[in-house]
């Protein structure tokens, strides 16, 4: 990530008093896979269901010392299912608006160069959802890791011979944000387009989760574990 790019965001006014408040954790998009020679995503299921169970502890184990109570969302079925899945995919979207657009400098918006500016929103609907009565905010995470292959890792060594050739390999990024339910408006977001930590293992797992929590509004200085068991964190990314 260019040094001239910002990470984390706020909306003008924004704080979260510890324990002041009641925040659902929704349920986290997980990806993870090799980035083929050409650079394409190819999802390895082994990996990600490796790094949903290490995220899913990581994040359960994270989540006492975030200052509020935080539950994992009930996922419901049918059609309020694929609801959430738009919403999911509608933060993804938002996310990648303000990367390119406000936390990129060079890219910022007119809108967006104001001081202290940060309005963005999935819309006021979202407290609709089933489950999300009675909380306050939802919690979106999302991670994607890519591990350059052996075909890419040498198409990189040979690009870097040629003078204007740019190929990199692997990709690994993740965002978490924040949505207050009364508005729908994104009041917090955290989002990185290098992040370090290997999901596939619990150590790396878990400092992935620490930078996708950095500067958490209300978060307590020291973090101990949680008390949910491993089963119910990995049921908290979903299967």
């Amino acid at each position: 990530m260019a040094n001239a790019q910002e990470k984390t965001g706020n909306k003008p006014g924004f704080t979260l008093a510890p324990g002041s408040v009641r925040i659902i954790l929704m349920r986290p998009s997980i990806k993870v896979g090799e980035q083929s020679t050409g650079g394409l995503f190819e999802p390895n299921a082994d990996w990600t269901d490796q790094a949903k169970q290490n995220l899913g502890k990581a994040i359960a184990d994270a989540q006492s010392g975030l200052g509020n109570l935080v539950v994992p969302y009930a996922e419901p079925m049918g059609a309020d299912g694929a609801l959430a899945m738009e919403y999911r995919a509608l933060f993804r979207a938002v996310v990648g608006s303000v990367i390119e657009y406000q936390f990129f400098s060079g890219n910022r918006l007119p809108t967006k160069k104001r001081k202290n500016s940060f309005e963005w929103t999935l819309g006021p609907e979202i407290a609709g959802l089933p489950g999300l009565a009675g909380a306050d905010y939802a919690l979106f995470i999302e991670t994607e890791d890519q591990y350059g292959s052996t075909g890419r890792k040498m198409a990189q060594v040979v690009g870097a011979l040629i003078p204007g050739i740019s190929m990199p390999s692997g990709v690994h990024k993740g965002s978490a944000g924040l949505i207050d339910l009364k508005t729908g408006d994104l009041v917090w977001l955290n989002a990185d387009l290098e992040m370090g930590g290997d999901v596939r293992t619990e150590e790396g797992a878990s400092k992935r989760v620490s930078q996708l929590f950095e500067g958490f509004p209300g978060k307590t200085a020291t973090v101990v574990p949680a008390v949910l068991p491993t089963a119910a964190a990995a049921a908290a990314v979903g299967n």
